[in-house]
């Protein structure tokens, strides 16, 4: 197998991949003995029929696109293992020709990892993050609780309020016809949550338990289902049930019952201190954030579009795998939200070009300061994912392989020149707005009458 390289406008390349005849006359031979007992020739048993015979039938070529998806994988995969560029997106592969007994030649588009010039990297000014926790925070930390523990009470003996939970049955019609996904039983809604589109809630206030209420409401224009969207529709709702929430009293017994502390007191300091510790932490993060984007805003780089597209992808494989685990298949998740793929992909592409920007000026500051990986370091990383995935440290690394510990070591490089950057960056404080000239005229006359 040989490959060549030739590098192509906007850190794109283009490798040029053949394979010797042998090893396509080979892939011949396993796409034949792969697909032989699907095709009938007559006078032999199915899948009894010599390789010679069923290409005099249907043509030398029969099994040409199997045997070339059969050899491209391994030879991609060796190519780029070759190629000393650094590829950075999926292959767009094209094939040149194929013939039985003739190499096998095909192509590979691929991006290459563009440049990066890096700007002002150390020392760039961010303003300050308030980490204060205040009175106010802690009372909507422990009104969250108190929420929590609050009970259902059923209300029997008037109709629907404002802040109500109810339990309700639906059906909508557009022009007197019911239409798909519009129907629902036993529906949980709590009025005013805004989880209907808007109208909906605010018509079912004063409407009455067991009694049929008519709800209209105007699509939004901009609605996900296009065969509604701007449509004037009918919803014929019953209410089955109101309930409201009944809150505990907020007293040394609460404090007791959801906390390890006998009183309220103790209780709101303990709330203050993981706050403070919250706000340290979400703090921290925001810094680093903030200095990354403003060393991309001076860096310069040139992303190719199939890089960027890779990444798009990646995010929603990883969603995927998300809600998959959360018992939802991604097909169930497009179809409930209205998505179409190349909806979701261009939702997805300011993340998907912050994270490619962020992650190439890092290891370009990385390779500027000389930062390095010990085997310390990695050998951390390694306990923090045995802990993490509850498995044995051993085990952990006999997973990982050796592409594995390239890539963790990577991310420690990254990491490493994150915390470099964000130790290094300037926090300064926002100053109060001046005063105009007429409050300061406003305050001196003040002053002077006070006198």
């Amino acid at each position: 197998m040989s490959v060549q390289v030739e590098k192509l406008d906007g850190n794109m390349a283009k490798l040029t991949i053949t394979v010797d005849a042998d090893v396509f006359e080979k892939a011949i031979e396993s796409a034949y003995q792969k697909n032989r007992g699907k095709i009938n020739v007559q006078g032999f048993r199915k899948g009894k029929a010599p390789r010679k015979m069923i290409e005099k039938m249907y043509g030398p070529e029969v099994f040409y696109e199997d045997a070339a998806n059969i050899c491209i994988p391994d030879a991609y995969e060796k190519a780029f293992d070759e190629c000393e560029e650094e590829i950075v997106s999926q292959p767009a592969i094209e094939v040149v020709s194929m013939g039985s007994g003739e190499p096998f030649v095909f192509t590979a588009t691929v991006a290459l990892r563009p440049e990066v010039t890096l700007g002002e990297y150390k020392g760039v000014k961010i303003d300050a993050i308030d980490v204060t926790v205040t009175d106010a925070d802690v009372d909507a930390a422990l009104k969250s609780e108190q929420e929590k523990q609050a009970r259902k009470v059923e209300i029997t003996d008037r109709a629907v309020k404002a802040g109500d939970d109810t339990i309700i049955d639906f059906e909508g019609f557009v022009d007197g016809v019911a239409f798909q996904g519009g129907k629902g039983e036993d529906y949980p809604l709590t009025i005013g949550s805004g989880a209907f589109i808007p109208g909906f809630e605010d018509a079912l206030i004063g409407a009455e338990i067991g009694k049929e209420t008519d709800v209209n409401v105007t699509f939004p224009k901009d609605y996900q289902a296009e065969e509604l969207a701007g449509k004037a529709a009918v919803f014929k709702c019953t209410v089955k049930s109101i309930s409201v929430k009944e809150l505990p009293e907020l007293n040394d017994e609460f404090a007791s019952e959801v906390s390890e502390f006998d009183n309220l007191k103790d209780y709101k300091e303990s709330i203050k201190a993981d706050l403070e510790a919250k706000k340290l932490s979400d703090a921290k993060a925001a810094k680093q954030d903030a200095v990354v984007d403003k060393i991309v805003e001076n860096a310069k780089m040139d992303i190719p579009d199939a890089m960027l597209e890779t990444e798009q992808k990646n995010m929603i494989n990883d969603f995927a795998q998300r809600i998959q685990g959360q018992g939802l298949t991604f097909q169930q998740y497009m179809q409930f939200s209205g998505l179409t793929m190349d909806k979701f992909m261009e939702q997805v592409k300011p993340q998907a070009l912050s994270r490619i920007q962020s992650r190439l000026v890092l290891e370009e500051v990385a390779k500027a300061e000389n930062l390095t990986v010990t085997d310390e370091d990695y050998e951390a990383e390694l306990k923090t994912m045995a802990e993490a995935y509850a498995l044995e440290l051993d085990k952990v690394k006999g997973m990982v392989g050796e592409d594995g510990e390239k890539q963790i070591r990577k991310d420690i490089l990254v990491k490493k020149a994150l915390e470099f950057v964000a130790d290094n960056a300037k926090e300064t404080k926002k100053r109060a707005p001046r005063k105009k000239a007429a409050d300061k005229e406003e305050a001196a006359k003040t002053e002077e009458s006070a006198e």
